[in-house]
């Protein structure tokens, strides 16, 4: 890269240096994660101030440094002031950028984790804001579907479409009150119930062997980054090949495809249930878009869906941090904001 390079870059997470620098840490669409030092940020009147602030994208000119790189110039590009005019969304905000930084890698181009980044910033900053006190239901619904994108083009999206274990659709029962569907973490996904029972029953007979895709398809579609409908996203290229051991499943991955062996004498560990109006959210989230307030089910304007994306958004996060097995902390934020706050309709 020289003694100076160019990237341009969104600012993920800032903290203050010495008496008057900022270290600021960026995803770049040329380098992927860098660390770099804003000298003088914090001075008043600083001109490279409000250009070190959080989800302002900027065009930069970095010099190499020993130890730490260092920004010498930097135009702004974009800075979605409207996530800072909403606690709510600045916490959804907060919480896409944790994700990233959890997937993102390092001296490597990350053209389509930037632009999606910044395509779902940019769909939760339009949004409609709650007013003081709330965080608004589609924010949190925006929120999710960003998280699924992003688990997706990581190629570690659950499955939720069929059965993990079957391989069977599932087809959300909005008829019966009682219908369920069992979520396992540890088998990657959706679980029909009768199917795990039947299964693991007496006389369930030896494992079963079932093919199953190690890459998973998104149906996102941005006009602003190129990311098309029914792009296929794989694992990164340095773990082609792992071994994991998850429970009753032994499952051994490729950029192609891993069989997964199940025992039914090892139970599977299911670690939520779903009704047919959370199944029907979690299976729209591969959608390019979610139309609020339904997501498509209009048909359902009884419904509870409020609580249904509470449920979604709850089961997705479990999903995410066993997935970079460490958690997200700004989800705490949420939290907060739907165990105390009202929920605007």
């Amino acid at each position: 890269m020289g003694q100076t390079y160019k990237a341009t870059g969104i600012n993920l997470k800032g903290s203050p240096m010495g008496e008057s620098d900022r270290l600021l840490t960026i995803l770049t669409r040329e380098f992927g994660l860098i660390r770099a030092v804003v000298p003088g940020a914090r001075k008043p009147n600083s001109q490279m101030g409000g250009r070190g602030g959080l989800f302002v994208v900027n065009e930069l000119l970095i010099q190499k440094g020993r130890s730490l790189d260092k920004i010498a110039q930097a135009e702004t590009l974009e800075s979605y002031p409207g996530l800072s005019r909403d606690l709510g969304k600045l916490a959804a905000g907060q919480y896409l950028a944790e994700v990233v930084l959890c997937q993102a890698l390092s001296e490597q181009p990350q053209e389509e984790l930037f632009c999606l980044l910044n395509e779902h910033l940019s769909r939760i900053e339009q949004l409609p804001n709650a007013g003081e006190g709330a965080m608004s239901v589609p924010v949190l619904a925006h929120l999710t579907h960003g998280v699924y994108h992003l688990l997706a083009l990581a190629g570690i999206a659950p499955q939720v479409q069929s059965c993990s274990i079957t391989q069977r659709p599932l087809i959300p029962d909005f008829t019966a009150p009682d219908w369920r569907v069992g979520f396992s973490i540890a088998a990657g996904g959706t679980v029909s119930l009768p199917e795990k029972r039947r299964l693991e029953g007496p006389g369930s007979g030896p494992a079963i062997e079932l093919p199953r895709s190690a890459s998973y398809t998104t149906k996102f579609a941005s006009s602003q980054t190129g990311f098309k409908a029914g792009t296929e996203t794989r694992p990164n290229k340095n773990s082609a090949l792992k071994s994991i051991a998850i429970g009753n499943k032994v499952a051994e991955t490729t950029n192609n495809s891993y069989r997964t062996l199940i025992h039914p004498e090892r139970p599977v560990k299911i670690d939520t249930q779903l009704n047919a109006v959370e199944l029907a959210l979690l299976q729209q989230l591969a959608e390019p878009q979610i139309s609020w307030p339904h997501a498509g089910l209009s048909h359902l304007r009884t419904q509870n869906t409020e609580t249904a994306w509470v449920a979604v958004e709850r089961i997705l996060r479990q999903y995410a941090q066993s997935q970079f097995d460490r958690s997200i902390r700004s989800a705490a934020l949420i939290d907060s904001y739907f165990a105390s706050l009202p929920i605007s309709p």
